[in-house]
């Protein structure tokens, strides 16, 4: 129905930390060479609860943004844009609350989970309660068909689904539907617009879903449709109405197991971070300052490594032969905790040269990166205003 189109986005919360880049930049890196990809800032996200520190959110923004470009995004393979920047976001929000039951906001249930978690903020606002569909909106703007979410995050995504789904059937009969679906159908020609014809009714008459598949590969292929023929022939094939909001997939990403410096989850909360572009003396300081297993207090106790969070590191960063050698050296004392360090803080800097040589580009010229946001969010909002044409016509907002 749709082209595949991949749709991310970041609260600007400043330099991002190795966790950021094992748990989404990789990914972001290996999509964009796959997909049609949209990356976005999501700057009015960030004010649903940092409202009342709004000064922090400019210079966050563009921290982030030369850690994507650092990390491998590349602005000619894919769409980095700020939210604010395409006010369309806004409009398709609002435009979605006077449908959405407050029911479906409240059922989120990240919802309560925030409100307990930051009980320093006052988190009972309009805009914290209705997050859910300022995200909705964010993915149906662009008619993204996937979405990367972790596990916690598939609550938002059905929501999306269902938002999509409803205002397709409330929207989506247009006067003259199934004559102006009936006139596209003959565009696909005689021998496609019977094989159409007959997917269809084997679909709706048995609900033989490999002919709605089937019906869907046909209409995929279809070059010379207009958008508004193809969308006609989707809704009918499926016996609604045109369908407007495309329903997005998601693409459940495998959770970062980047541990922090102290054996936790690598976060900022935590304070156990190495930053993506961090100096080499800062890193190497780090790690080697990182506790071990508490059993050796002497370079001659032997140790056990999976009570020691460098061990941990050694599972993301060394070869099976390093990770052999720092085994045997520690549960036989036969290397120091400093020793087993340097092949950890040597992958670590590796990992981060070819990102700060990347990042160099763009801090000795900032127009550089202001530009790629210029362009990117020109393009986004070309893609959001056919979106929100259509959807002003379909409520009956087009007024001559």
């Amino acid at each position: 129905m749709f082209a595949d189109r991949v749709l991310s986005g970041m609260r600007p919360t400043g330099s991002l930390h190795l966790g950021h880049y094992h748990g989404v930049l990789k990914n972001w890196v290996e999509m964009q060479h796959q997909y049609e990809c949209l990356f976005f800032v999501a700057d009015w996200h960030a004010l649903t609860t940092h409202y009342d520190s709004p000064e922090i959110i400019e210079q966050n923004m563009w921290d982030m943004v030369i850690d994507w470009l650092a990390a491998g995004v590349d602005p000619a393979q894919a769409t980095l844009f700020i939210q604010s920047r395409v006010p369309e976001h806004a409009e398709l929000n609002l435009l979605l609350s006077m449908i959405t039951p407050l029911g479906w906001l409240e059922r989120v249930p990240t919802y309560k989970d925030q409100q307990e978690k930051l009980t320093s903020k006052d988190l009972t606002t309009y805009g914290f309660l209705g997050y859910p569909l300022l995200m909705s909106a964010d993915i149906l703007i662009y008619r993204a068909t996937k979405v990367p979410v972790g596990e916690d995050q598939i609550p938002h995504l059905e929501f999306t689904r269902e938002l999509a789904r409803r205002f397709n059937h409330m929207y989506g009969r247009e006067p003259g539907f199934e004559e102006k679906a009936l006139a596209a159908v003959k565009k696909l020609g005689g021998k496609k617009g019977k094989l159409y014809a007959e997917l269809r009714t084997r679909y709706q008459e048995q609900g033989d879903d490999e002919a709605l598949e089937s019906a869907k590969a046909l209409l995929d292929e279809q070059q010379n449709l207009s958008h508004g023929d193809r969308e006609r022939l989707f809704g009918f094939l499926e016996g609604g109405g045109k369908m407007i909001l495309s329903e997005p997939e998601a693409m459940l990403t495998v959770a970062s197991k980047m541990p922090g410096l102290d054996g936790q989850k690598m976060s900022k909360s935590y304070n156990n971070t190495i930053t993506l572009r961090e100096d080499e003396e800062s890193v190497g300081k780090k790690i080697r300052t990182m506790p071990t297993d508490p059993a050796r207090v002497r370079r001659t106790d032997p140790g056990n490594p999976e009570h020691c969070p460098v061990w941990q590191l050694h599972q993301v960063y060394s070869s099976e032969e390093t990770r052999k050698w720092s085994w045997q050296g520690c549960t036989t004392a036969g290397i120091g905790c400093i020793e087993c360090k340097q092949p950890v803080i040597a992958a670590v800097l590796d990992e981060q040269r070819p990102m700060r040589e990347r990042a160099q580009l763009y801090l000795d010229d900032p127009t550089l990166v202001k530009n790629i946001i210029a362009d990117g969010c020109e393009k986004a909002r070309k893609l959001a205003q056919e979106t929100m044409r259509e959807v002003r016509e379909a409520m009956g907002l087009s007024y001559s």
